[in-house]
């Protein structure tokens, strides 16, 4: 399962791993999904654009929504664990073992930032791993896997261009109410004093 939200790093995973998967004689079944957290009125639309891409490649979709009430604090964090739960679980109804995630080398940098701002120990402090085996009850488990965890941003960004491969920016990305957004602002300036992000990520 390809967790393919429609921005640029996503995207990306859906087309690389699209072109790895036809170079395969026997290659695994695909599914790129897509999680609706229902938090802005773009989301339906940045959906429909996910599931024509992955028509063009020759990759199934599916759409999943996250339904109820949302919380007024922390949502960004439910907003993740909601998009976990329903990529797992739309993995577990189909019969897939694994979850691919878009997560880059910015990415964990980022993390790194931000469980050290928050004063985490040496478990926290080292990271996203690069495969993770998460039980979903039974005998059932499912590995998530972030293939692209060394590999910058922007580099994704060269090849949906090279392409000619359009994608979404999400402006909560942007957002400064968001703790996640005021630690990428300030990327630029650690990066300055040598603390960049492959640093951060080593």
């Amino acid at each position: 399962v390809i967790a393919a939200s429609g921005g640029p790093d996503s995207t990306a995973l859906l087309v690389l791993t699209a072109r790895w998967a036809k170079r395969l004689k026997a290659p695994p079944r695909i599914l790129a999904v897509t999680v609706d957290h229902g938090l802005r009125p773009e989301a339906a639309a940045e959906a429909a654009s996910v599931k024509r891409l992955a028509r063009r490649l020759g990759v199934p979709h599916r759409t999943v929504a996250w339904r109820g009430a949302k919380p007024k604090s922390g949502l960004q964090e439910a907003a993740r664990l909601a998009r976990y739960r329903l990529l797992m679980q739309a993995a577990a109804r189909s019969g897939y073992g694994h979850v691919l995630t878009a997560h880059t080398l910015d990415d964990q940098a980022e993390t790194v930032l931000f469980r050290l701002a928050r004063g985490s120990g040496l478990t926290g402090l080292a990271g996203m791993a690069t495969a993770t085996l998460l039980p979903m009850g039974g005998n059932k488990e499912i590995f998530v896997v972030r293939p692209l965890l060394p590999v910058h941003k922007a580099r994704l960004i060269a090849t949906l261009r090279s392409a000619d491969i359009a994608y979404c920016e999400d402006p909560s990305n942007h957002d400064p109410r968001f703790t996640r957004a005021r630690l990428r602002s300030l990327m630029p300036a650690l990066a300055r004093e040598g603390l960049t992000a492959h640093g951060l990520a080593r």
